[in-house]
Order: structure tokens, then sequence, then C-alpha cells
């Protein structure tokens, strides 16, 4: 198998951290990049599972030092995903899932042009602000910044190669989990494509010519 990046994006409360951890129970083939963050650890979250969380200084010397494959500012706070990480991954020979933002896609979308991207979309506007209101973890004031950046996000969908609707969890994890086997089969993934094919066809040309007549 030829490993590759797999990008989730969503507008905040599209349910893609959810779509990649239910991936990450299923499939033995994928396995997750940890991300880093200046934000602070939500109740529940643990550092080296969930984030690494770190402080604006370690953050800002990391990214001089080009350890990023990608990082952005998203509702005040940096995020970032290490290259280590993501080698971390693919050399273990799995797939990497990660639920990056529509900033941080299009820089891993330059630096790993084999990887693919799907935009997970709410099944309607309602749908979102419900879950956008139902975190109860931010102010008012960052509650409208998380709407306004929702915005963007949505008017990116159409840069992505896939886009699935999460109007239904499961649904919403097959949908995705498809995408993954469509693009291990896709012939420029495929291992030794070429050799595979002459092998094939040599060996079935011999066959042939002793079973022609003489």
């Amino acid at each position: 198998m030829n490993p590759f990046p797999l990008i989730l994006s969503a507008p905040s409360g599209g349910g893609k951290t959810t779509i990649a951890r239910r991936l990450l129970e299923r499939r033995s083939d994928v396995g997750y990049s940890i991300s880093c963050t200046t934000r602070r650890a939500r109740p529940g979250e643990v550092e080296g599972r969930d984030y690494f969380f770190l402080t604006p200084d370690e953050f800002r010397a990391r990214r001089e030092r080009q350890e990023f494959a990608e990082c952005a500012e998203v509702h005040g706070n940096w995020y970032g995903t290490l290259r280590s990480e993501i080698a971390r991954v693919l050399g273990q020979g799995k797939h990497v899932i990660m639920d990056i933002d529509v900033q941080g896609a299009a820089q891993l979308a330059r630096a790993y042009p084999h990887a693919v991207l799907v935009f997970v979309l709410p099944p309607s506007a309602d749908v979102l602000l419900e879950r956008l209101r139902a975190r109860k973890t931010e102010d008012r004031a960052s509650l409208a910044r998380r709407m306004m950046n929702a915005l963007e996000e949505l008017r990116h969908a159409e840069d992505y190669q896939y886009v699935v609707v999460n109007d239904e969890l499961n649904a919403a994890v097959q949908r995705v989990s498809a995408v993954i086997d469509a693009e291990t089969s896709r012939r420029e993934r495929v291992h030794n494509l070429e050799e595979q094919v002459r092998s094939l066809t040599e060996r079935l040309q011999r066959e042939v010519d002793n079973h022609s007549p003489k």
C-alpha cells in the first residue's frame, strides 16, 4: 500500500474531528497526526493525544525552525502540523488523517501533492448554528468569531476533491471511509503497477504461445 495524507476540513462544528476519531477506531490502516496549538486545553483533552499544547513562544520557535508542514492563526490561536508527525504515521505504512482548517489544508496540499482533501458539510445552517451554540465553552465574542470564520471556510468547499455531508454521523464516516478505499486503488497509487502488469502479460503471453497450434 502507498499511504497518503487525508485532510478533513469543515466549518467549526461541522464534525470533522468526530469523523476522524471514528475512522481511527474502525480502520487499522489509518493513523492520526497530532497537531500543535497555543490555545488552552478544553475539559477532557489530553496533552499528546488531542494536541500538543504549546506556549506562543514555543510555537514561534518551532515555526522559525520550519518544523511545521502547515500553521495558521485560527480563532485567535495558532495551530500547526509537525512534519515529524506526518512522517511518523506514513512511516508506519498508514494513511495519516488530519482534521485541519482551510488555511492549513491549502498549505498541506502544496507540501504533499498526493494528499486527499475532503470537506465536511453540515446538513443545514440551523444544524451548524446549533452545534456551535451547544459547545457553551466560549463567550459571546468568541462565538461570533467562530460564526464569521465558518462563513469564510464554507466558501472554500469547492477547493476540495470530495465533499461529504454530515447529516448522520455513521453514514458520513462510511462515506469518508469509501473515499480512502477508492483513493487507495487509484492507478497512480498502486505500487510497481507497470512492473506488475508487465509480469502478468509476459506470463500470459507465454501460455498463449504454448497453447497455440504449431
